[in-house]
């Protein structure tokens, strides 16, 4: 798996561990929420990842959120889970490096 750096202000530094297991907990419910058929849920999720991603140093996140708030506008299933997907590979192969 290829590692992915992301520069973070070192005074971020007790906040960043719960910042990404919220990111993971959103995978879960993102998906249950496509089961179910809720894109609006997803939006909502989303956009917030959109928002609060570059302010903790992840701007991937930033980027994944609007791309997948996009796919949930669209009501695109396919678009919603790559994006998913997308996310859970970044939160698996991110690397910090406070600075």
């Amino acid at each position: 798996m290829t590692k992915i750096k992301a520069l973070v202000d070192r005074d971020l530094r007790e906040f960043v561990p719960d910042y990404l297991d919220n990111r993971k907990g959103d995978l879960t419910t993102i998906r249950e929420c496509l089961e179910a058929g809720d894109f609006d849920s997803i939006r909502r999720l989303a956009h917030r990842m959109k928002g609060s991603g570059g302010g903790y140093g992840f701007s991937d996140i930033t980027v994944l959120g609007a791309a997948m708030e996009q796919a949930a506008i669209s009501k695109d299933r396919g678009g919603v889970e790559e994006q998913a997907q997308n996310l859970e590979d970044y939160l698996n192969g991110v690397e910090i490096v406070y600075v």
